[in-house]
């Protein structure tokens, strides 16, 4: 199974680059990973928030296959425990999913028909974190429920 990140906005911050990179090196261990930084539109300053999340998903849907799982990180999704996604990635990988899309949204989130699309929504909190920082956060969640899934030491229960 591949995994792949997918964020709107700029490349990584540097207080997150290194963590980013860290996490991720270690993913590639257990699954393929992959990045995909989606650029802002043109045009994102002068939008309203409404019409900047549909531009958004105009330059996301197309890039999503049919048979891609995708997950969109949604304050209103449903909030999982680090075994409990190690649990979700061992069913999908379990299930034959070839590739599992973890999609962080831009600063007003994503827009409704990404929702749609999406097989499942995930929140990773109920606070809010500068998007930089979530990327940061879903890499070593990742790489947590690997190691869970390995039985490996990295997470204490």
């Amino acid at each position: 199974m591949k995994i792949a990140f997918w964020a709107l906005g700029k490349h990584h911050e540097g207080y997150v680059k290194e963590g980013v990179e860290a996490f991720s090196g270690r993913i590639g261990n257990y699954f393929r990973l992959e990045w995909e930084l989606i650029p802002a539109p043109r045009d994102a300053a002068h939008l309203a928030p409404r019409e900047l999340k549909k531009k958004e998903a105009e330059s996301i849907l197309p890039k999503i296959a049919k048979e891609d799982y995708l997950v969109a990180l949604e304050e209103r999704g449903r909030q999982l425990t680090s075994e409990g996604l190690a649990t979700f990635l061992q069913s999908r990988a379990n299930a034959g999913t070839r590739r599992i899309i973890f999609l962080i949204g831009g600063a007003y989130g994503l827009d409704e028909t990404v929702l749609r699309r999406a097989n499942t929504l995930w929140s990773l909190s109920q606070l809010v974190f500068p998007h930089q920082l979530v990327r940061l956060i879903l890499a070593e969640q990742v790489y947590r429920a690997c190691t869970i899934m390995k039985n490996e030491k990295y997470h204490h229960s």
